[in-house]
C-alpha cells in the first residue's frame, strides 16, 4: 500500500505535464486523458523508489502510449488529411478547467499541432519529446528500440516539416481586436477590409469530419479567403470570443448550441492562418455545450459574446 500511495503522489504531482506531453503527441484533449489513463494502468503497482528521475521515466511511458495510439490510427487508416484540425482547447469566460488552462499556458498553437498531424508517428515521438520537452535521445533511443543516430535523424525530419509552420504572437488584447475586426469586415460585407485584416498567403482549413465532410475545404491566399468567408457572412453576428489554443479564436453559436469552433494565427496585425472545426462529433467532445451562453442584455460593454440566431452551413 505504501508503495501504491507513493506512485499516486508522483503520479499526480507529474499529471499537467505529463498531459501536455500526451496533448502534443496526439493533438486531442480527450486522447491525452485516455492516453494517461492507460498510463497510470501500466505503472500502478510499479515501486517507483528504484526510479532516479521520475519526471523522465513517466514522460518516456505517456510517450510510448502515444506512440502506439498513433500508430493505431495509421493501422485504421486514419491518415494526415490537408483538411483534418487537431482538437482545440477552447476557454471561455466563465468556463475555465484548470487542467485545460495549464495546457493553455503551454500552448505552441493550432497550426503546428496541425503540422504535426503530418509527422510518421516515431517523427513526432522524437520531435516532441526532444524538441519539445528536452528528453534525452538516449532515452528516446530506448523506447524506441533504434540507435541514437537514429532517433536524431527522426527528431531533425520531424524539425525539418514544422520550420515553416506560423508562430502566434503574443499580444492576446491586440489580437482580438484583429479578430473582431474580422467579423465585423464579414458583418459588413466589406470585402476591401477583409483583404487588409488578412496576410496574402492566409491559409483556411475547415474540418467537417465524416459527418459533415461536405464542409471540410482547405483554401490559400487572400482573396479566395475573403470570398468563401463572404459566402457565410451571415453566420458572423454568432460569433463569439474565446481563446483557442492560446491564442484568439471564436465560437460560433447557433440555436445555443456550439456549430464551429475557430482558432486564428495572426503576426503583424494580419491573419496568416483560420483553423475551423465544424465536425458535430468532435464538437461534442469539448463539453461547451453544457456553457452557459449569454445573451446580449447580460454582457455590459465588452460585447465578449453577441447574440444566438438561425445558423447556416460553412464555418
Amino acid at each position: 500500500m505504501a508503495e501504491r500511495e507513493r506512485m499516486v503522489e508522483q503520479f499526480e504531482q507529474h499529471r499537467p505535464h505529463l498531459r501536455s506531453v500526451a496533448y502534443r503527441m496526439l493533438g486531442s484533449a480527450h486522447e491525452a486523458d485516455d492516453a494517461l489513463q492507460e498510463t497510470w494502468l501500466k505503472i500502478r503497482d510499479q515501486d517507483p523508489q528504484g526510479v532516479e528521475n521520475m519526471r523522465a521515466w513517466l514522460t518516456t511511458i505517456v510517450g510510448r502510449v502515444c506512440l502506439n495510439m498513433l500508430r493505431s490510427r495509421r493501422s485504421r487508416r486514419e491518415v494526415f488529411c490537408e483538411t483534418r484540425v487537431s482538437d482545440p482547447l477552447v476557454m471561455m469566460p466563465g468556463h475555465v478547467d484548470p487542467e485545460d488552462e495549464v495546457l493553455l499556458a503551454e500552448s505552441v498553437g493550432q497550426a503546428l499541432l496541425i503540422a504535426l498531424d503530418a509527422l510518421t508517428p516515431a517523427e513526432r515521438f522524437a520531435f516532441v519529446l526532444h524538441d519539445v520537452f528536452g528528453m534525452k535521445l538516449t532515452e528516446l533511443a530506448a523506447a524506441l528500440e533504434r540507435s541514437e543516430g537514429a532517433v536524431h535523424q527522426l527528431a531533425s525530419r520531424g524539425r525539418r516539416r514544422v520550420q515553416n509552420v506560423p508562430q502566434p504572437e503574443s499580444d492576446p488584447a491586440r489580437h482580438h481586436q484583429v479578430v473582431d475586426a474580422f467579423f465585423a469586415a464579414s458583418r459588413d460585407g466589406n470585402f476591401a477590409a477583409l483583404l487588409e485584416i488578412l496576410h496574402p498567403d492566409v491559409d483556411l482549413r475547415i474540418d467537417g469530419g465524416v459527418i459533415r465532410a461536405d464542409a471540410s475545404l482547405k483554401l490559400r491566399g487572400a482573396e479566395a479567403v475573403a470570398e468563401h468567408t463572404m459566402t457565410y457572412a451571415r453566420l458572423s453576428p454568432f460569433a463569439r470570443s474565446a481563446v483557442v489554443n492560446g491564442t484568439a479564436g471564436a465560437v460560433v453559436v447557433t440555436h445555443g448550441r456550439l456549430f464551429s469552433v475557430m482558432g486564428f494565427t495572426i503576426a503583424s496585425d494580419r491573419i496568416v492562418a483560420i483553423d475551423a472545426l465544424v465536425d458535430p462529433g468532435r464538437l461534442e467532445q469539448l463539453n461547451l455545450n453544457g456553457h452557459r451562453w449569454m445573451p446580449r442584455s447580460q454582457l455590459g460593454v465588452n460585447h465578449q459574446y453577441l447574440d444566438p440566431g438561425r445558423g447556416g452551413s460553412g464555418w
